[in-house]
């Protein structure tokens, strides 16, 4: 089985070299019962390769069983993993089978590993090492045949460093290492999966399906994605619900981007070593802009300004004919406050689905400022 096989199985979207490494590994690995260690940063979609590895090895007919480590209490992870005996603590009111019990002969897949207690970590080692457990409250050893697969974000070594997390059991499930790369080192792939998960809500929702302008589609390869995967699945489903004209704009979609610090804006050069502005450079110094007056305007909500209407001075952008349009744009934009404000209040109780309360909170402002300006739009 190849590499695209595997990805139309499994639903993966993306065509980048570190994600085919990825999933050549684990395909590799897969036919042996070496752990493996999944990493990666949050929300990049570590959760597929356990299922990968396990699909394709000789278990695939046996039970295949993901544990959120980070879910689960302290106080009860022991007992989650190895199980219980009657009356071992309070509230056991029978005897219980843990996750590597239950799992004998299948698959566990221990995703946020990092999570786990110290005493926890070596009980984990020793079922690695000698596929023994005990229950909590027993003095019975058993023997379990558990393929493990962890994940974590976190950096391990610096978690050993400050006494968080044990080297040796780093080792032990570090035996076959398997990196997700983050999607923005995946550029190529990022609008591929925006439109995959367009389809789907236009499905889900029964609405057309939500497109992007050139200019939208270069914002969005462009931003960083610090939640990855799972805030552009995020992103696209509010825009899906909440636009009405679904031929998305650059500015429309930076209205649901965290704005990013000006250091960490594109800055290009060329050839030569001159600076010069891009087309992508002016989109976002234009959007940073926009996203600063509308943190404004919100201030004003809460305020209460006294003024119906505010004057927004941008810097003036000098654009060379070549570069965009065919002349220069010089820029000073005067607006109500009225306006932009209502426009605000509504997009935010659409988003609420009309609970005032949620939709204060989204806009920053009481809900008492909230009902007043309500009450002022309705005349």
């Amino acid at each position: 089985m190849d590499v695209s096989q595997i990805k139309q199985r499994f639903g993966i979207i993306g065509n980048s070299t570190e994600l085919d490494r990825a999933i050549e590994v684990a395909y590799q690995v897969a036919g042996t019962d070496l752990s493996v260690l999944i990493t990666g940063e949050s929300g990049v979609g570590k959760e597929v390769i356990p299922q990968v590895i396990h699909q394709n090895s000789p278990r695939k007919h046996s039970v295949y069983i993901a544990v959120n480590c980070g879910a689960i209490p302290e106080g009860t992870i022991d007992s989650e993993l190895f199980g219980h005996e009657k009356g071992s603590f309070t509230g056991a009111i029978e005897t219980r089978k843990g996750y590597f019990e239950e799992a004998d002969g299948g698959t566990l897949f221990l995703d946020e590993v990092a999570e786990l207690p110290l005493a926890t970590q070596v009980r984990l080692l020793r079922v690695l090492q000698t596929g023994e457990f005990i229950k909590v409250g027993s003095s019975k050893v058993q023997k379990t045949n558990v393929r493990v697969i962890a994940a974590t974000n976190i950096n391990l070594r610096k978690a050993i460093s400050s006494g968080r997390f044990r080297e040796d059991l780093y080792y032990r499930l570090n035996t076959v290492p398997i990196n997700i790369p983050p999607l923005r080192d995946r550029r190529e792939d990022i609008h591929l999966l925006f439109r995959k998960f367009a389809l789907d809500f236009a499905d889900k929702y029964l609405t057309p399906v939500i497109k992007l302008t050139p200019e939208a589609v270069e914002l969005l390869e462009a931003y960083r994605w610090p939640g990855n995967i799972r805030q552009l699945k995020s992103v696209a489903e509010q825009i899906s619900v909440l636009e009405r004209n679904r031929l998305i704009t650059a500015e429309v979609l930076a209205g649901y981007l965290p704005a990013e610090r000006p250091a960490e804006l594109p800055v290009k050069s060329n050839e030569a070593g001159a600076d010069y502005l891009s087309d992508r450079d002016i989109i976002f110094k234009i959007l940073f802009q926009l996203r600063q007056e509308v943190d404004m305007l919100k201030d004003q909500i809460e305020r209460g300004a006294g003024s119906d209407n505010i004057v927004v001075n941008r810097p003036q952008l000098m654009i060379h004919p070549e570069d965009v349009t065919g002349s220069k744009v010089e820029e000073e934009t005067t607006f109500s406050i009225q306006d932009a404000s209502s426009d605000l209040i509504r997009k935010a109780l659409a988003k609420h689905g009309g609970r005032r309360k949620d939709a204060a909170r989204e806009l920053g402002i009481s809900e008492r400022t909230l009902y007043r300006k309500i009450k002022e739009m309705n005349g």
